[in-house]
């Protein structure tokens, strides 16, 4: 782990306060380093990006544009609050864990008109598998959300809104703890979003919404811009039920009186009085131009007069708190372009009714839990500025490749007669260009947890996700694996016994795993062993033991590259492809006996170029990401580099498991 900074952290002063077993107040957090490892930067046409965002007070370290990083949120939210973020964000939208006890698996598919066979990915977030569902006990459950949410909170501008996405497992809890943290004056809506149109099940009624509870940062100052929904067809056909042929269209008729009596409102018009106790609703001048403009009803057969409102000039109904007309990911066809394959995405339509109502073009949208890449498309889609992160590579992943592409049709759409001209339907983007950051080294942490599943699997043990030291249990024996960067030594052992001692009423034994041992760990477990009939200790060592050994041993993906450089100019061929994760899947997935791989691009997802790679952050110059699952990548690229620049080319290819791999040129 590196050194952090301390980052103060106030109160919460809201009532009632939630308790549970272990509840610690944050009163500071320790704030990370973030490592910088690629950057996605698109050339425009002048006016692609507009000009109205304010960038003063955005923190200089970071680039001018969207901000993804790949770490447990806690240590990115934390990094934001001592890098420049505190009170700048103006809308929050997450979409935590629901404790719904799922098991999340990602499902990915070959590309090519032939690759219709699909296979289980990584589950949902690698890092939710380990270090999610090891919380899922209730208490830890709470005390996990209660810190992101001051953290949330201390990052909130005045104006902020923040957004809670839940289902029914937790709802209860999650309203009482915003309640603690934000204070109860700060709720502004329960949301019940109807997810699906029925549930069957014989012993309870359906659950089939979703809640969404909204809370201010200041409820007298937080940003909200109405929002409607169309009428109704048989709505229409009832109440506008008039058509004049003008070119208006359809309208209603609607009273011209108000109350009386009101001083210079009782007048003749076209020798019409105001029906008694009534008088007409505006002055004569008034009245008079609307009548020559066409807008008064006159009956045929007498009486008062009506005012003619045309379906044009209402927006429709105003959007309530109960949203049925947001179709889930599964209401939506194939080919919407949306399903990503995350079992728990959330439709654009949802996050563009969120995004529209509580933010302007320009603000900044957070959302720590990015799975997808949801929050972070809708609001580059709509002009605002966003920061997302997520504990999953898989997730980081997804969301690069989803943005990159939402960017470069922005990009091209910048040059087009037709979407050059200023439309409020569609903002112009804030930016045009993103960064990828790791904090606190986080993938060494994935790698750990990746290896702990691969040995629990091997060995046939049985995972346990509510103790914070033993990983799970091997047939009576309690199980502990020690982290695969580094072969056992004492020292590990030594932590084992001294978690025993912290658990008097523990009587199981214990098997360590490893990769490999040091030689001082032979005669410290015999001595150890020696006077104790209870928590005795043995090592199994993955590589060398006779009835566990031969452990799998990760082969990584690779590739066969060719650089053909003329000048500046350079042609980058990948001639052959090969992921050993997939082909070894195929052959052990069920129903594919013998896999066929005749095209190497069927197991690629994208390919990204830098074309002047400074071996530390990746700036992607060219992207190749096939629009539709049937289309593959091209495999053969056009490449300048820059004038001068005696960097080399480096190609990045990830496999349809989000497995990478990058190959530079030999210099």
């Amino acid at each position: 782990m590196s050194e952090g900074t301390s980052v103060p952290i106030a109160k919460a002063k809201g009532r009632p306060m939630l308790q549970w077993v272990g509840k610690r107040p944050l009163r500071e957090v320790r704030s990370f380093p973030a490592q910088l490892v690629e950057r996605f930067a698109s050339t425009a046409p002048a006016g692609a990006v507009s000009a109205d965002v304010d960038w003063a007070g955005w923190p200089e370290r970071f680039d001018r544009g969207g901000l993804l990083f790949h770490g447990d949120n806690k240590e990115v939210l934390a990094h934001l609050l001592a890098n420049g973020f505190r009170g700048k964000v103006d809308l929050v939208y997450i979409d935590p864990p629901f404790d719904s006890g799922a098991d999340y698996v990602r499902k990915v598919q070959l590309r090519g008109a032939s690759g219709s066979v699909r296979l289980d990915g990584e589950s949902h977030t690698l890092g939710e598998q380990i270090q999610y569902t090891d919380i899922w006990a209730n208490d830890t459950y709470l005390q996990f959300m209660y810190e992101r949410l001051l953290l949330i909170r201390e990052l909130a501008s005045a104006k902020s809104t923040i957004y809670l996405h839940c289902d029914v497992n937790r709802s209860y809890f999650l309203r009482q703890l915003l309640d603690e943290v934000f204070g109860p004056d700060s709720f502004v809506n329960e949301i019940v979003w109807q997810r699906i149109s029925a549930h069957s099940d014989a012993h309870e009624f359906g659950h089939v919404h979703d809640t969404v509870f909204v809370y201010a940062r200041d409820p007298a100052n937080l940003t909200f811009n109405r929002q409607f929904t169309p009428y109704s067809a048989e709505y229409i056909k009832t109440y506008f039920n008039r058509d004049d042929g003008d070119g208006r269209g359809p309208y209603w008729t609607g009273d011209l009186t108000a109350p009386g009596p009101r001083p210079g409102l009782d007048y003749d018009l076209r020798g019409v009085r105001p029906p008694p106790g009534r008088v007409w609703f505006t002055l004569p001048e008034k009245m008079a131009a609307l009548d020559a403009d066409g807008r008064i009803f006159w009956p045929s057969s007498g009486g008062v007069p009506k005012l003619k409102r045309y379906l044009l000039e209402y927006p429709g109904i105003p959007l309530q708190s109960v949203w049925t007309d947001v179709a889930s990911l599964a209401g939506l066809s194939a080919s919407s372009g949306e399903r990503l394959g995350f079992p728990t995405q959330k439709p654009e339509a949802l996050l563009e009714r969120i995004i529209r109502a509580s933010s302007n073009p320009g603000d900044v949208v957070l959302d720590c839990f990015i799975g997808s890449g949801t929050t972070a498309a809708v609001a580059q889609k709509l002009g605002r500025r966003w920061i997302g992160a997520d504990i999953n590579k898989g997730a980081i992943q997804t969301t690069e490749k989803r943005l990159a592409a939402i960017i470069e049709e922005q990009v091209l759409a910048s040059s087009s007669e037709q979407l050059a001209m200023e439309s409020s339907e569609a903002p112009r983007p804030a930016q045009l260009g993103f960064s990828v950051l790791r904090v606190n080294d986080y993938d060494l942490q994935i790698q750990h947890n990746e290896a702990v599943n691969l040995a629990v699997e091997h060995l046939g043990a049985d995972r346990t996700k509510t103790d914070s030291f033993f990983q799970g249990t091997l047939g009576r024996e309690l199980l502990y694996i020690v982290g695969f960067n580094h072969p056992c030594s004492p020292l590990d052992l030594q932590a084992v016994a001294h978690e025993l001692v912290q658990r008097p009423d523990e009587q199981r034994d214990v098997v360590v795993v490893a990769l490999g041992r040091e030689l001082a760990c032979e005669p410290w477990l015999a001595d150890y062993n020696r006077v104790r009939p209870i928590n005795r200790i043995r090592l199994i060592e993955l590589r060398t033991d006779p009835k566990y050994g031969k452990f799998f041993e990760h082969r990584p993906a690779s590739a066969r590259v060719r650089f053909e450089a003329d000048g500046d100019a350079v042609r980058v061929t990948i001639d052959d492809f090969v992921s050993p994760s997939i082909v070894e899947r195929l052959s052990a997935q069920e129903g594919v006996l013998t896999p066929q791989i005749t095209d190497w691009r069927a197991m690629v997802d994208s390919v990204f170029i830098d074309a002047a790679y400074d071996g530390e952050v990746f700036n992607v110059a060219q992207a190749d990401i096939p629009e539709r699952r049937q289309d593959l990548v091209s495999g053969s690229y056009a490449v300048t580099r820059p004038a001068g620049s005696e960097r080399p080319v480096a190609v990045r290819i990830t496999d349809m498991l989000g497995e990478d791999v990058l190959v530079i040129e030999p210099r």
